[in-house]
């Protein structure tokens, strides 16, 4: 006799159709890592780093925890993928099909298994020298923060294509940072960083191959976030999980928001946003503040758009992905705004940056105030230079490093000097008014430095905007 007690038909029925729905994000977001690739000028470069993206996740997955012996069911997965990326080579012998996943035509068979078997040596070895050792994920998290640096910085970028140009005997004088596009590769590496920081922590969940798999690439969440954390996320793919009308039309009431915005507000903005050509030709005054007020609208219809359509893709599927906006152009100050814009993003430098430095620096008995200085515009530096290590994303996350600690000291003074009292309720109204306009726009006259590729240029734009010379 037994003490289990038996599960009840529909939540075995459940728990049998989440199996069924975990297999299948599983498989799909394997494929959308190849799907979602654009076409790079280095000859199959748009299938190798797809496969790059899988294979730094495995051993991360392995260096995390993962499990020795391997399971039956962890063979199956790591044979699963394998089996993928096989079949995505084998279509290169098949002309009508062979650029039906990837761009370019794919590379043979035998170079692929060889790099398959390059992978998985490479997953063993992490598995045994790093996994039982939590403290040596550090080797993990600077190989990813130093993969991020070259991709980011344009001279390190454009050095790397010039090798991988002279691995194809393509043309070298032609190597260009563009050349090398790792779509989603930003988002992929902070959850593996962040994987790696909760795992060091004792946090990170006890994940299979497959779970980890579809927790990184998860593909509505792939090009454009949000940044989710591994507990949560898996909580989600444990759940019993039953197709429902209620998040049918939650997911597709969330698709169309998304979609209107990118589709319809951002891309009709995108004809007047600011950019580097419109930067150039435009009037002083008037018009340069009306290109900048559109930049400052697209790029939040754009980003709030795609978030919309992977949390409503998402919910189809039972995963309730994080929120990444609530309307941070309508914040009275810097603080709400950044609590509100790309949250994710904010949450995940929060936890991972901005936290253990407060503490480091209290443990060193620093003052207040330099605690503050230094952890809000370091923290506010890293963002920017997530988007790019150039001058521009340095001065924007300067800008707004600055702009925080301004904020934060003018908070403090009007708490203890310039309290407003409740019955002056007109008057409050009056002050978050004000502050709505000042952050709107401070934020704005930021994404002059975001927008545009030089500081010279940007220089020229914020002339034109206050009629200087």
């Amino acid at each position: 006799m037994t003490n289990e007690i038996p599960l009840s038909t529909p939540r075995r029925l459940a728990l049998s159709q989440a199996h069924l729905r975990n297999s299948a994000l599983f498989i799909v977001s394997v494929l959308a890592v190849f799907l979602v690739q654009p076409a790079t000028p280095i000859r199959q470069l748009d299938f190798w780093l797809p496969f790059a993206t899988l294979g730094i996740t495995l051993i991360v997955w392995a260096g995390a925890g993962g499990e020795w012996p391997l399971k039956r069911g962890t063979l199956a997965d790591a044979a699963v993928i394998a089996g993928i990326v096989l079949m995505i080579a084998a279509l290169r012998y098949i002309d009508p099909l062979s650029a039906i996943i990837t761009r370019s035509r794919p590379p043979d068979i035998l170079t692929v298994s060889l790099a398959l078997g390059v992978v998985a040596a490479l997953a063993l070895a992490s598995l045994h020298s790093i996994g039982p050792k939590p403290a040596r994920t550090v080797i993990l998290v600077v190989l990813l923060i130093a993969l991020l640096v070259i991709l980011k910085w344009e001279p390190l970028t454009r050095n790397l294509s010039a090798g991988l140009r002279a691995l194809q005997s393509q043309s070298v004088a032609s190597a260009s940072a563009f050349d090398i596009r790792w779509l989603g590769f930003s988002y992929i590496a902070f959850r593996l960083i962040g994987s790696l920081r909760d795992r060091a922590a004792g946090k990170l969940p006890a994940m299979t191959l497959r779970e980890f798999i579809t927790f990184v690439v998860f593909f509505p969440a792939l090009i454009s976030g949000p940044i989710d954390r591994a507990d949560r996320f898996v909580k989600d793919l444990r759940a019993p999980f039953a197709f429902n009308l209620a998040d049918a039309t939650e997911g597709a009431r969330r698709i169309a928001i998304g979609a209107f915005k990118k589709f319809v507000l951002a891309d009709s903005l995108a004809l007047i946003a600011l950019n580097e050509v419109n930067a150039r030709q435009v009037f002083p005054g008037g018009w340069a503040w009306l290109l900048l007020y559109a930049f400052t609208l697209r790029i939040f219809f754009d980003f709030a758009g795609y978030t919309d359509i992977a949390l409503g893709v998402a919910r189809f599927f039972g995963i309730k992905l994080p929120e990444n906006f609530r309307n941070p152009y309508l914040k009275p100050n810097l603080t709400q705004f950044w609590n509100s814009w790309h949250i994710s993003l904010t949450q995940w430098i929060r936890a991972y940056y901005f936290n253990p430095l407060t503490r480091a620096l209290r443990q060193r008995n620093v003052s207040m105030v330099a605690i503050i200085f230094v952890s809000q515009i370091t923290t506010m530096l890293v963002i920017g230079l997530w988007h790019g290590i150039t001058p521009n994303f340095v001065i924007w996350g300067l800008w707004h490093g600055v702009g925080l600690f301004v904020h934060n000291r003018w908070s403090d003074f009007v708490k203890s000097r310039l309290a407003i009292p409740p019955e002056r309720a007109n008057l409050q109204r009056a002050m978050n008014i004000a502050g709505i306009v000042i952050t709107f726009n401070f934020v704005a006259l930021g994404w002059v430095w975001f927008a545009l590729p030089t500081t010279t240029l940007a220089l020229t734009v914020f002339q034109k905007l206050f009629g200087i010379g």
